[in-house]
């Protein structure tokens, strides 16, 4: 399989662009195992040295009403009206 872990930049780099070559790989192949194993090393890098903190949950809903171009009204169907909140 020739895999070998990420501990650098250039690692990392290289484990990127062996990945895009295998992103048609099916499962249960070769190609689809090395994907599966490089993915995870991937992911344990991006971890590492990515870390990214949970948002606020109160932020996350209101990010996702401004990318849906939804209001606290449009809402109001799943949560109730505003005023039976308070």
């Amino acid at each position: 399989m020739g895999i070998k872990p990420i501990r650098a930049k250039a690692d990392y780099r290289a484990a990127l662009k062996d990945i895009e070559s295998l992103m048609a790989a099916k499962a249960h192949t070769p190609e689809g195992d090395r994907l599966d194993v490089l993915a995870t090393l991937i992911e344990a890098y991006d971890r590492a040295h990515f870390p990214m903190d949970l948002p606020d949950a109160v932020d996350a809903i209101k990010f996702r009403m401004e990318q849906s171009g939804l209001t606290v009204k449009d809402l109001e169907p799943v949560i109730g009206p505003q005023e039976s909140r308070l």
